[in-house]
């Protein structure tokens, strides 16, 4: 009987993996059709952010306008101090920019390089429970990346990401500087 469930377990897993290397294979081919849905964002992560996996950074949604990420405060991603290390909230806080420049530069249907070149934080409150970071600069994004297209130069653009607790209470504010340029 053991055996059996064994065997099926190794199966299982086997099948498992499988999902995630065809998906995985799949998303480095075919980056530029890949809809962007918070589950193939979460695969994404899993593939190309291992880090950001781990520590519990999650895609809760995203729009052309909006992007929310959620970590919940947990033993593998705390600091000394008995909340969340700053780094993970700052992972999850980019991700909602990042993603959003993703989705606008895939509708763009450009090739278009982007690159963070500063980032700010402010922290306003120990970060403890679940931890819901949101960017809602999508339409800014579009117009600084049509900018890009028609002037064919760089641009760069600063979006904001809000950190709130689960009680509605911000716990942390980061800036992030995208750079953005038309690839030839």
């Amino acid at each position: 009987m053991l055996r059996i469930v064994l065997l099926f377990n190794i199966k299982l897993t086997f099948q498992i993996l499988s999902y995630f290397l065809f998906n995985f294979v799949f998303l480095q081919k075919n980056l530029s059709i890949m809809e962007f849905t918070p589950a193939k964002l979460n695969l994404f992560t899993f593939f190309k952010l291992p880090a950001a996996f781990w520590s519990g950074v999650r895609v809760k949604s995203i729009s052309p306008e909006v992007c929310e990420v959620t970590v919940k405060h947990r033993w593998f991603n705390q600091n000394p101090f008995n909340s969340m290390y700053f780094a993970v909230q700052a992972m999850a806080a980019e991700f909602t920019t990042g993603a959003l420049v993703m989705y606008q530069i895939k509708t763009s249907g450009k090739n278009i390089s982007m690159l963070v070149a500063q980032n700010k934080s402010v922290f306003t409150k120990k970060a403890t429970g679940r931890i819901t970071f949101s960017c809602n600069q999508g339409n800014v994004i579009k117009e600084t990346i049509q900018k890009a297209i028609d002037s064919n130069e760089g641009q760069t653009i600063w979006l904001t990401s809000i950190g709130n607790n689960e009680k509605g209470e911000q716990v942390s504010e980061m800036q992030f500087e995208w750079t953005i340029k038309l690839r030839n």
